[in-house]
């Protein structure tokens, strides 16, 4: 069976199991980014596949990583060049150079990978918290979006005030509670609609990125920055075509999220995803993926 000694990945990398995974695994490079936020170059670690005009650039959830799109990325390099990209102070990027983790400096971090690798308006497509990353950018920066994808998107949910227990000795402590195995098996069975895709190597998938210098630390600092709770009353103000996507069963975010997304962006479309929960990505990439690519195609953007 293939497996992957990428040396950008922890070691544990090589208990992949799934063919999925040990592809994308296999496509993780790192380069050192300049940006605005350090004197210095930032490791940042993304992947890169397919071919085709009008690029795609994924970006994924809270606490995750690339390999998040391990399983929908097959249906998407067929008919795009497709970008993953490891948000900072997430997945296999830097957590200890940049003085902060904000929703600005990842929105910083972004622009400068962006300008400096792609450089040409790209579809953006992200999940969860992901997708509040996307919709921030493209308010932003308009002139570098073709089209947003927002997958079970955070951006009106508010969610928990973590920030308010992120103080020592409060902070260690719901980050190690985190850390553990059973806690992140039973948050992955809430975000799946079928628990049994919450495989072995789905598990390690998710865990992965823990194993990464100062995974415990960045994860406070973002938490602390309060995050995307700012983002519920700009939501109208995108001008991007949109693609909603949304799980019948998202027992995180529930249902009415996906309606006040097509109904506040003019220029969107809703897809419902059955059998699926939050992550419709992981639990029905093929459905997802069709779902982009007719989107897409009916924008008249056909590679």
């Amino acid at each position: 069976m293939p497996s992957t000694n990428n040396p950008v990945l922890p070691a544990q990398a090589q208990a992949l199991s799934e063919p999925t995974s040990i592809a994308l695994a296999n496509l993780v490079q790192r380069i050192s980014l300049p940006t605005p936020l350090t004197p210095v170059p930032l490791p940042t670690t993304y992947a890169l596949a397919g071919e085709g005009i009008a690029p795609l650039l994924l970006l994924h959830g809270f606490d995750s990583s690339l390999l998040e799109f391990r399983r929908l990325l097959p249906y998407l390099t067929p008919h795009r060049q497709t970008w993953a990209l490891d948000l900072l102070g997430f997945g296999f990027s830097d957590r200890r150079l940049s003085p902060s983790l904000s929703p600005a400096d990842i929105k910083t971090h972004l622009y400068s990978f962006w300008q400096q690798q792609i450089a040409q308006p790209v579809v953006l497509i992200g999940a969860s918290m992901g997708g509040a990353a996307a919709i921030d950018f493209a308010l932003t920066y308009p002139q570098a979006i073709a089209a947003l994808v927002l997958i079970d998107s955070a951006g009106f949910a508010t969610g928990p005030a973590m920030e308010k227990i992120m103080v020592p000795p409060f902070d260690r402590l719901a980050t190690s509670f985190l850390r553990q195995p059973w806690v992140r098996r039973n948050i992955s069975r809430q975000a799946y609609y079928d628990g049994t895709r919450v495989t072995p190597d789905a598990e390690l998938c998710a865990a992965l990125h823990l194993e990464c210098p100062d995974w415990q630390q960045g994860l406070i600092r973002f938490t602390q920055s309060g995050g995307y709770t700012f983002l519920a009353d700009q939501i109208s103000q995108i001008a991007s075509p949109t693609l909603v996507i949304w799980g019948e069963q998202d027992r995180i975010l529930g249902r009415q999220d996906a309606r006040r997304f097509h109904q506040a962006i003019v220029a969107s479309h809703l897809v419902w995803i059955p059998q699926s929960g939050h992550v419709p990505h992981l639990e029905q990439p093929e459905a997802v993926g069709i779902a982009i690519v007719s989107f897409l195609d009916g924008l008249g953007a056909r590679p």
